[in-house]
Order: C-alpha cells, then structure tokens, then sequence
C-alpha cells in the first residue's frame, strides 16, 4: 500500500479520478510509503488540522507507479512512489483522518503502524 495525504475538502474527488494539483505542475501525484509519509507531512503540513491519508492499493491504479528519489535531498535517502497519472477511486481503499500531535509534528496513524 502506499499513501497520499490530502485536505479532508479534496475527497472523495468531485469529477471521476482525483487529480492533485501536483499532477498538472509536476506531471505526478506525490504519495508516501508507511515509513516515509511523516516526511513530507512535516516539511509542508506542520500543525495543519485537515489532513487525511488515502491509502492506496498499487495494483488497482489505472496510471503508472514509479519509485523515484525526491528532486531534493540525499541521493541515499528514501524513495518515495509516485504515480503519473489521476488517482482512479476504486484503488483508494480507506482513508483515514491525519491529524498532527499536541506539538505540530506528524507520525504515522497508530491504525496503521502494525500493517
């Protein structure tokens, strides 16, 4: 499985697929994997209460997958999927409220941390 956090408002999508706005600026939509989605919520999210996680079933998505370094960062450090095209509904399979802790920062939701 693999994750993309969005505001409560972006889903369930008002058209057929959803489609982030990093898709028409960057030609993919930025998703996470269980260890790493912390990551980006931190750098771009802090303290934002409206989050949620689309937990996402690779083998259902319509668009093409790929694991790609980020733009910036250690070349070692963590991949992160990314998928180039609209995200098709069916291939998200829950989702789940994201909300900071108490200080701001994000960890992964307890609900998902023994999968």
């Amino acid at each position: 499985m693999i994750l993309h956090m969005c505001g409560r408002a972006e889903w369930p999508p008002q058209g057929d697929d959803y489609r982030a706005e990093s898709l028409e600026v960057e030609g993919f939509v930025h998703c996470s994997d269980f260890g790493t989605v912390h990551l980006p919520a931190n750098a771009l999210f802090s303290g934002r209460t409206d989050l949620v996680l689309l937990v996402i079933d690779p083998a259902r998505l319509d668009a093409e997958l790929k694991w790609e370094r980020p733009l910036v960062g250690p070349p070692e450090g963590p991949w992160f999927p990314h998928v180039y095209g609209p995200i098709n509904p069916d291939a998200v399979v829950e989702v789940i409220d994201f909300p900071p802790g108490p200080d701001g920062t994000f960890t992964l939701p307890a609900v998902l941390a023994n999968r």
